[in-house]
């Protein structure tokens, strides 16, 4: 019985991790995003320590599955962070077309 690749529980961690996120994205709860993303940033740390050799077909799948949640969670955060910016310039009146502002446009 072949011992289970060292990659395999760090990989399970951090899809687990991504799901935790992306359940944070959406419920917009910014404590738990942070606690995720400071979990990744530890998960990822501790893969970088492991050697990649003889990566077999279920490391790559879980590979390739992390990569995709994680992606998936970068759709989300924009389109969260997209949807407030425009709540934002409706409440303010504000249409956005140009920028901000220039300090001596504000002043003239």
């Amino acid at each position: 019985m072949s011992r289970p690749h060292p990659l395999r529980e760090p990989l399970r961690q951090l899809i687990a991790v991504l799901d935790k996120e992306r359940q944070a994205i959406a419920g917009l709860e910014l404590d738990d995003i942070t606690i995720a993303a400071q979990t990744k940033l530890a998960v990822c740390g501790a893969i970088e320590k492991i050697s990649s050799d003889d990566i077999d077909d279920e490391i790559q799948a879980m590979i390739l599955s992390a990569r995709d949640m994680n992606e998936t969670n970068r759709q989300i955060r924009n389109l969260v962070a997209n949807n407030i910016d425009a709540r934002i310039k409706t409440l303010t009146g504000s249409s956005g077309l140009y920028g901000r502002p220039k300090l001596s446009a504000v002043h003239a």
